[in-house]
């Protein structure tokens, strides 16, 4: 495939992923107006953070009166996750020189991640991957931008718009890219254990929840990981 063509690969393979986002992206446009944000300000956030979590979250703890630190902190926390995921991408895109590695790891979401990793699992570096990357990371951007503009715009003419159920769609696209990704004991015991402590965390304080939830899966995946791996050791011992 020529680079256009993987681009584009990138862009198609992007729109379930979008299918989701829009919903979500069109309620966070209109509690932000809510909220007291202005069109460049809710715009300005979600084309320079470009973390739609975050953003709900920055954007509830505003209209909550939480201060600025507050805010700071608690999208820090929420976006740490970001970190496995520049680990797994790592070994991928590590090599690429640094002009298609910063705006890459801008371009890096859920949604984007879930993409890509199937691409790079299945084909690796073959051929133009960073391109089918770009074109995955910028469509995702785009329509993120265009839904959140459509929401501050035209959010609060639609009357409870929050209470549409809108974001049932995200939370399906969150399904989508969690189920097909567990592919061993591991991945699915860290997938149980994160979404137990989730609902049992779910009234702690700024989201710290979620952060619980993601260590306890990660320390869950590891600890079997290394179970796994210390009995295969074994068994491959003489007269193991």
């Amino acid at each position: 495939m020529t680079r256009l063509q993987e681009f584009l690969l990138g862009c198609r393979d992007s729109l379930p992923m979008i299918v989701g986002i829009l919903p979500f992206a069109l309620i966070y446009g209109a509690m932000a107006a809510l909220a007291g944000l202005g069109l460049w300000q809710t715009l300005g956030m979600s084309l320079l953070v470009y973390a739609g979590s975050a953003q709900f979250l920055a954007v509830s703890l505003l209209m909550s009166g939480a201060g600025v630190l507050v805010i700071l902190l608690t999208t820090f926390i929420v976006n740490l996750r970001h970190m496995l995921y520049s680990a797994a991408l790592q070994p991928y895109v590590g090599a690429l020189p640094l002009r298609w590695r910063l705006p890459l790891a801008f371009g890096l979401t859920d949604e984007t991640f879930a993409v890509v990793q199937r691409r790079y699992l299945s084909r690796g570096m073959a051929g133009h991957a960073r391109w089918y990357h770009a074109g995955v990371a910028l469509s995702l951007y785009l329509a993120w931008g265009g839904g959140s503009l459509a929401g501050v715009l035209f959010g609060q003419r639609v009357p409870n718009l929050e209470g549409w159920g809108l974001d049932f769609a995200m939370l399906a696209t969150f399904i989508g890219i969690v189920v097909p990704a567990l592919r061993n004991l591991p991945q699915i015991a860290a997938a149980l254990v994160a979404a137990g402590v989730a609902l049992a965390c779910h009234g702690w304080p700024y989201k710290l929840g979620l952060m619980a939830a993601a260590l306890a899966g990660i320390a869950t995946g590891v600890m079997l990981e290394r179970l796994a791996a210390t009995e295969e050791a074994q068994r491959c011992r003489p007269g193991g």
